[in-house]
């Protein structure tokens, strides 16, 4: 499907945003180390649904700008960059959100601060902050790469090493790896998609406490995720007022947009083109599902 370019003034910044399809706004997060081309085999499907599909490449990442100041990535400050764009499209309206990885974090932050704004929220990989916060061993080990990224220097050196190669043996495809290495070798981009990092992880962010709130909330999970546990995603349903949907999708990896596009598509647009049942609470997995 043909998108349409638009470069976005916000924050004194210019913001690079793909858009295709036409109707309510509906706007696509990508996480690290992606930009938004993360989200190319969903744009077709979600606009099918009758919706303007707003695919931004966030601050500091792909096409888009990138201050060099740490504070300036911190989600609070990003959660309002989103709320921005969506009215650059579509002044005023509510719109629908789905996030990946960060994205999805920073979903989950715009979920909270602009609760009337967000009509129906999906959340790919990662679940709510208070629930990564509590979750068991299994998170604590598969986050060990946190301590890596969270040390300057340390971290640019690492990653850079043998053409990227601690991130890009994990990409979905191998045009995904060179789109990494292209977009993270430019001058002080690596530093920059690190400071998503170090903005928020921090002992002062952290301090911040995430309450729940009352937007309706699907969560999928993918259980060869290399970087985050089950339970993460599964418990966030305690911090969702609204109806929540889960879906643990067997033996897909952390690209799960990529890896199982189909499955990910029928369940977004099921998701964002249903009715909803007020006292739904659903726990979905391949093969049928189980009950909550």
């Amino acid at each position: 499907m043909a998108m349409t370019a638009k470069r976005l003034r916000i924050d004194g910044l210019t913001l690079h945003a793909r858009l295709a399809g036409d109707g309510p706004p509906m706007v696509l997060l990508h996480g690290f180390p992606d930009s938004g081309e993360v989200w190319r085999l969903q744009v077709e499907a979600l606009a099918a649904l009758g919706r303007t599909v707003i695919v931004p490449d966030l601050r500091g990442c792909g096409l888009s700008d990138a201050p060099a100041e740490v504070r300036r990535y911190r989600l609070d400050r990003l959660a309002q960059d989103v709320v921005d764009i969506a009215d650059d499209i579509a002044p005023g309206a509510s719109f629908d959100l789905v996030g990946h990885d960060w994205g999805a974090a920073l979903g989950w932050r715009v979920c909270a601060d602009h609760e009337a704004r967000v009509r129906r929220f999906a959340a790919l990989s990662v679940g709510h902050p208070e629930a990564y916060r509590r979750a068991g061993a299994e998170q604590k080990r598969k986050g060990w790469y946190l301590y890596l990224f969270l040390t300057p220097w340390l971290a640019e050196t690492c990653l850079r090493a043998l053409r990227f190669r601690l991130l890009t043996k994990h990409a979905p495809t191998p045009e995904d790896a060179e789109r990494w290495v292209h977009d993270l070798s430019r001058p002080g981009r690596l530093t920059a998609a690190l400071n998503w990092y170090r903005a928020n992880l921090t002992r002062d962010a952290l301090r911040h406490r995430l309450p729940a709130f009352r937007v309706p909330t699907l969560g999928l999970y993918s259980t060869d995720d290399v970087a985050l546990a089950e339970d993460q995603m599964k418990t966030s349903e305690h911090y969702v007022q609204a109806p929540w949907r889960y879906a643990r999708m067997d033996g897909v990896g952390h690209w799960l947009q990529i890896e199982a596009a189909d499955e990910v598509n029928r369940r977004l647009s099921d998701w964002f083109d249903s009715p909803l049942d007020e006292k739904a609470h659903r726990h979905e997995r391949r093969g049928g599902r189980q009950s909550a």
